[in-house]
């Protein structure tokens, strides 16, 4: 009899079949400057995003400033390499 692993094995090969061969030429199409318009407007984030009510800063310096003056701790967010390969 063939084991667990080996079916597991075996449904995971089969789902990934259907993923990268199937679902592709359901969905596809012709990407036109409307349908593209459309996807922007979907991805965009909605203006009651709580993100939006941080007041965030691009400098280290000006962020201690306000961290000082509020008496506040300052959370850094620091990556190296490719944004998109986290190394």
């Amino acid at each position: 009899m063939w084991s667990m692993k080996f079916m597991r094995s075996m449904l995971g090969l089969l789902g990934w079949f259907f993923v990268v061969t199937v679902i592709p030429k359901v969905g596809a199409g012709e990407l036109t400057e409307e349908r593209c318009t459309e996807l922007i407007a979907e991805l965009q984030p909605g203006k009651d995003a709580i993100w939006r009510s941080i007041p965030w800063k691009l400098s280290v310096l000006e962020a201690r400033a306000a961290a000082f003056k509020q008496d506040k701790p300052i959370f850094i967010w620091a990556m190296d390499g490719h944004p998109l390969g986290c190394t």
